[in-house]
């Protein structure tokens, strides 16, 4: 009876390479791995056709699904390799690690959050920092990189990797962790379980810091004692897809390296090394100048493909650095720093924004695993899966945009879907704005998949097995505990744009309860925008506003009715927030296109406008809405402005007048002389003490223009002609003699002879 122990870091191509050459020369009786035991039933689908690394198994509680703990595995996992080693070969695989029943419970007992997004399979310590200094290395990981992860296979390391990690747990201090002391003696028990069994040859894989606590065993009653009286939990395992990005050091994750597509590289090479093909044997390389040369080809076309120049040529002289770099530093191959240094220096002429994009697309990547149908699912899970199979929108790990077109039936149905998760609060899809196309069916979506959806989608489980049912209920129990009317209304638009027609129904029924027993104008003005986009997209989906449209009816009414009252006496804040509100309402109402709604809107803005005790904010913006809707011509509007910037108005009333009409354009007196003079004069009037004080209002406003507005103004100032304010034009400075000459093509073009 032999006991095998292999140390090795939890994500590495060199340690997958020499444990995988290891067990076939093993041929073990039995595989025990560091990992959770309560995952074991889910490991015949390792081997399943459809299970695409890198993936995950996920532990969580379902009473409380946010209370989960992920173990990450990709291709160059030495874990998955020797899953997949025993699995194809029908050799007894066991995981061996403390159960997470045991450690999710100890963590909700302490009332600490448990380790999500965190593999629990290696210290956040660096125990090689001691020994990485010592060999001339900045950290352990650069070290353990160069001397295992980048070389050939080594069924010998493993012996090394004891060997070290003995004598570091000899010479640095204990680590007073109760969780690390009952890790391992779990492991000792699952070791002594198989040793009792009758199996020979026993293989036990582990991150290399335990080996040394697995190759001597204490007694059997030590090893009791640390695991007696272990609280338990109920938990769930399943399979998720995972990403390089998550695998990755800077996501997090303790156990992360710091380049996983770095690695997949190295390990796809190294595979296909060991398959010589016909043009390897006619056409024989250094294996360290190909992995060179296929690296700086692969940098080579990403920038291609971005446009950026990446000649052979620059590929050729890339190569040589990054070799002349390795010589100089007395290693072997070219690591990724000397490829990085390389490539900044010959293909990116020195920038680092190339080097950005390599870093994300190459030394990152990413990848998006995938796991088989078969593997347990809540049933919203499955409801997904087959969602986006129908839909043919398979989540991608990159930022995907979605331009859909709502009159077809299979981009109508794709916005449902993405709607109807963004309400179950799984954000798949970010809508974006309208780009340049015109009208309201298209819509623009950002997509990009994130490994956590899968608890998102364990959470939202509660709410019923399929989408469009989950988000029914959970759109439905949101309208009841909503307290104010935005709620509703802003809920009814999300619930309209994900075809909920049942809840839409109910909605509505708490929308008229809310809206009858609403006094404050400024919560009727808030609704009435989202309800007015529900009607705009009716056509489109297909969706039947009449049961909204009388909901609307009231809030117009109602809105007309309040608003001059509510706006009396407002102080500044209050007068800002009205201005606001005015916006959105006039918006609402232009977009409703209902000529009631528009006629008693224009009739309550002209009253307000009238009204002199009105806010100057308030009072200016209602006249710059009536001409904009031409109820007011420039003369009416002049007239208002000339009356606003009286001597009788105090300065600061006048300033915030001028704010509320110009604000956001200055087209409308570049555009018209005579309001241009009204502002110019009241301008030039202003004592030297009322200028200082108003400057910071006044450029407040002129700050909203666009420079090439406030660039006009500047020259027409410079220029400095008055213009006449009389509506009758000025007949005293018409040039007789210029117009004897323009007179006979004027008949011309007007047909008189």
């Amino acid at each position: 009876m032999t006991l095998h122990i292999f140390g090795i870091r939890h994500h590495g191509p060199g340690s997958a390479h020499s444990l995988h050459q290891a067990l076939v020369s093993l041929q073990p009786d039995i595989i025990l791995i560091e990992g959770p035991p309560e995952a074991e039933p889910l490991l015949p689908l390792v081997i399943s056709p459809a299970m695409q690394p890198p993936v995950a198994l996920l532990i969580y509680t379902p009473d409380s699904p946010q209370n989960c703990v992920y173990y990450p595995f990709a291709i160059f996992s030495p874990e998955w390799q020797a899953l997949n080693y025993g699995v194809k070969n029908s050799i007894p695989v066991r995981f061996m690690d403390l159960p997470l029943t045991h450690r999710l419970a100890i963590a909700k007992d302490k009332e600490n959050s448990p380790p999500s997004l965190l593999s629990p399979s290696f210290s956040t310590a660096d125990p090689l920092s001691a020994i990485a200094e010592a060999a001339g290395y900045s950290d352990g990981e650069s070290w353990w990189e160069h001397l295992v992860e980048t070389r050939g296979e080594n069924v010998d390391l493993f012996a090394a990797i004891l060997e070290v990690m003995t004598a570091l747990r000899q010479e640095l201090p204990a680590r007073e962790d109760p969780i690390e002391a009952q890790r391992e003696a779990y492991m000792r028990k699952i070791i002594r379980e198989a040793q009792n069994t009758g199996f020979q040859r026993i293989a036990v894989i582990c991150g290399a810091w335990h080996t040394p606590a697995l190759s001597t065993m204490p007694s059997v009653k030590e090893d009791t004692a640390i695991l007696k009286g272990l609280p338990k939990i109920k938990i769930e395992a399943t399979w998720v897809p995972w990403t390089y990005g998550r695998l990755s050091y800077n996501s997090g994750y303790g156990a992360g390296v710091q380049s996983p597509g770095w690695y997949h590289y190295l390990w796809e090479y190294r595979t296909e090394s060991r398959r010589p093909t016909e043009s390897s044997l006619q056409f024989p390389h250094h294996p360290h100048s190909l992995i060179t040369i296929r690296w700086m080809t692969q940098v080579a076309q990403l920038l291609r493909e971005q446009n950026l120049d990446a000649s052979s040529a620059h590929v050729i002289e890339a190569v040589r650095l990054a070799e002349t770099l390795a010589a100089l530093r007395d290693r072997s191959i070219a690591g990724l720093p000397e490829l990085n240094e390389a490539t900044q220096t010959v293909l990116c002429f020195g920038s680092d924004l190339p080097m950005q994009l390599i870093h994300n697309k190459l030394i990152i990547g990413e990848r998006l695993g995938n796991v088989p149908p078969e593997t347990p699912m809540v049933p919203l899970q499955q409801d997904l899966f087959k969602q986006q199979k129908r839909l043919r929108i398979p989540p991608e790990a990159s930022v995907k945009t979605l331009d859909l077109d709502l009159r077809k039936e299979n981009d109508l149905a794709r916005s449902h879907l993405l709607h109807r998760l963004n309400l179950l609060d799984i954000p798949w899809g970010k809508l974006q704005q309208a780009g340049n196309k015109k009208g309201t069916f298209h819509e623009y979506w950002q997509l990009q998949w994130h490994p956590e959806f899968a608890v998102n989608l364990i959470e939202a489980s509660i709410w019923g097995n399929t989408i469009k049912e989950a988000a029914k209920d959970k759109a439905c129990t949101i309208a009841d505990e909503a307290e104010d009317l935005p709620t509703l209304t802003t809920l009814l638009n999300q619930v309209i744009l994900s075809d909920l027609s049942d809840a839409v129904v109910y909605l509505m029924s708490r929308l008229e309860e809310k809206a009858a027993l609403a006094s404050d104008v400024t919560y009727l003005m808030a609704a009435l925008p989202p309800l007015a986009n529900v009607m705009r997209y009716g056509n489109v989906r297909q969706t039947d506003t009449a049961m909204i449209s009388h909901v609307v009816d009231g809030l117009v009414a109602r809105i007309c009715i309040n608003l001059p009252p509510a706006c009396a006496s407002l102080d500044d804040d209050a007068a800002g927030a009205m201005y606001e509100n005015l916006i959105k309402v006039n918006g609402a109402i232009a977009l409703l296109k209902n000529q009631e709604y528009t006629i008693a809107w224009q009739q309550v803005l002209t009253l307000m406008a009238e009204n002199q005790s009105l806010h100057g904010l308030v009072a200016g913006r209602c006249c710059r809405l009536l001409l904009d809707g031409g109820v007011f011509d420039a003369v009416h509007a002049g007239q208002k402005m000339s009356l606003a910037l009286s001597k009788s108005n105090e300065p600061p009333q006048a300033a915030a007048w001028v704010e509320g009409f110009l604000r956001g354009s200055g087209l409308l007196i570049l555009h018209d002389d005579q309001l241009w003079q009204v502002l110019d004069n009241w301008i030039t009037e202003l004592s030297e003490e009322n200028f200082i004080t108003l400057l910071p209002l006044l450029r407040r406003t002129f700050a909203t223009f666009t420079p090439p507005e406030r660039r006009q103004m500047g020259e027409k100032v410079k220029r400095g002609v008055k213009v006449a304010t009389s509506n009758s034009a000025n007949f005293e400075q018409i040039n007789e003699e210029n117009a004897v000459t323009v007179l006979p093509i004027i008949a011309q073009l007007l047909g008189i002879t």
